[in-house]
């Protein structure tokens, strides 16, 4: 009798342990599979901006990183606009996780002197001589998806995204995930809720082009 606890204490010490580590939890987790499948890629807006002289033709890069990490599934993202590709306007990290709830969360990361690593998107090892403790978390700036009719859904949570760009309060951004189209919508506005930079008319449109 002795034995048999023993061993079965060991037993489930073990199936907790390999049900809670990240490994499991993560990498190898079919739906966020898809998300990052979904997500990495080139896109532009090339066609939205033909068709509707609001938006410009914009040009967005996503590529995994750190590929040995099993503690999330982090991206390289990279935004510049068509006739200045060598000098993106935004890049950034994102890590993506699953959380307990079955919702997925994107958490956003900004790093120093970011244009050293312009086009790095196209190594084979993109920003591999950093790690995520080089990097600087944007706090409440972090996107919370969920899965709906063949969509990765959701956006920002709330106020919490702070940002001063062009007199700004804080930032809000609502995502669209399809599996070869990515829709965003990405605003400012000041304390008194008025809009101060982004898109006024709706959102991005990106279109996957490989």
């Amino acid at each position: 009798m002795k034995i048999k606890s023993i061993s079965t204490y060991f037993l489930t010490v073990l199936t907790i342990l390999f049900l809670s580590s990240d490994y499991y939890a993560q990498n190898d987790d079919q739906d966020l599979i898809k998300l990052k499948t979904w997500m990495t890629g080139s896109f532009t807006s090339e066609e939205q901006a033909e068709a509707d002289t609001n938006f410009y033709n914009i040009h967005l890069e996503m590529v995994r990183i750190w590929e040995n990490r099993d503690d999330a599934i982090w991206l390289y993202v990279e935004q510049a606009a068509a006739w200045s590709l060598d000098k993106p306007y935004r890049q950034r990290v994102y890590r993506l996780i699953k959380n307990e709830d079955g919702s997925f969360e994107s958490a956003v990361f900004v790093f120093n002197d970011p244009l050293r690593f312009a086009g790095a998107w196209e190594e084979e090892y993109p920003l591999n001589e950093l790690s995520p403790d080089s990097l600087s978390e944007r706090d409440g700036c972090a996107i919370i998806l969920q899965f709906e009719d063949d969509a990765f859904v959701g956006g920002t949570v709330d106020n919490h995204c702070s940002s001063e760009l062009r007199g700004a309060s804080y930032a809000t951004s609502q995502v669209r995930i399809e599996e070869n189209v990515l829709t965003s919508w990405d605003r400012g506005f000041d304390e008194n809720g008025n809009q101060v930079w982004g898109a006024v008319t709706g959102p991005y449109i990106f279109k996957k082009i490989e």
